[in-house]
């Protein structure tokens, strides 16, 4: 099986003072380091549809109200090798015109290269979605891809 759209064409990631955010179609990731040697018992985090809060060691590193609205019981976090937390969020609006332009509310806002790459990222994965015989995650796109780009799915096949 091949790997998934993303793993084949990258990421388009969103530094903060923390780490890092990105997103698919249907997720966003969240990479936040954390001192090396950190464990699971010191990490206290909350995954809600709008809001999420994060603190290692009483320390509080992320908080407040996420940009758009996720599904709550799919949320997940994971410590990797003492010093990474990477927070996975399922979006509730999935398609490609849902391209976050920020990670809260009003912190964490992709510079607008950054936010022109994800949008032309996301609208590529749409695309290849519509199209599953179709490779593209090495494909370059231009024209009208804001918002998810042109809707062809009215279109005979």
């Amino acid at each position: 099986m091949s790997a998934p759209f993303e793993e084949r064409s990258g990421v388009v990631p969103c530094g903060t003072p923390w780490g890092r955010w990105y997103q698919t179609l249907e997720e966003v990731f969240i990479e936040v380091r954390v001192p090396p040697g950190t464990r699971a018992k010191d990490v206290r985090c909350s995954l809600q549809s709008r809001h999420i809060a994060l603190a290692v060691g009483g320390r509080e590193l992320l908080q407040g109200k996420l940009f758009d609205s996720t599904v709550t019981d799919e949320g997940t976090w994971t410590l990797e090798d003492r010093q990474l937390i990477r927070i996975v969020l399922m979006k509730t609006n999935r398609d490609a015109g849902n391209c976050w332009t920020s990670l809260l509310e009003n912190e964490y806002a992709a510079d607008p290269w950054v936010q022109d790459q994800m949008q032309r990222k996301l609208t590529l994965e749409r695309f290849q979605r519509e199209n599953p015989g179709f490779d593209f995650s090495g494909a370059e796109i231009s024209g009208n891809y804001s918002k998810g780009g042109p809707d062809f799915s009215s279109l005979e096949k």
